[in-house]
């Protein structure tokens, strides 16, 4: 019965390195690089159409939730400027008491010169 056993697998690893041994050489050969690219390239086209078909989806999802036209520049219907959000506050249209160029100072920076030039 032992002796069977190791008949059947020395069987076994026999015809898989049988197989295998002419698979490598297939696949060495013009034919079998051939054929190797052309399954890459198929692979590749699949997968940049896989690809350009989600983000079309995606990206139609996100119109759809967003209330965007379907394609191209995003249209307004009138009045939509003037619709208020809600929880918002809405800014001044001309906000006159304030300095153009006060968000470029640092805090502080109006105390520092009057104290320079006061010394």
């Amino acid at each position: 019965m032992n002796r069977a056993v190791w008949f059947a697998a020395g069987t076994g690893v026999g015809v898989y390195a049988v197989v295998r041994a002419r698979r490598l050489a297939e696949a060495l050969t013009p034919d079998g690089a051939r054929d190797r690219l052309a399954g890459l390239r198929l692979g590749a086209r699949l997968m940049a159409e896989e690809f350009t078909t989600g983000a079309a989806e995606r990206d139609a999802e996100l119109r759809e939730r967003l209330g965007l036209v379907p394609h191209g520049v995003p249209e307004l219907t009138p009045g939509a400027a003037s619709r208020e959000v809600p929880g918002t506050i809405a800014a001044p249209e001309h906000p006159e008491h304030l300095d153009q160029h006060s968000h470029h100072r640092s805090p502080g920076a109006d105390d520092r010169a009057t104290e320079e030039g006061t010394s």
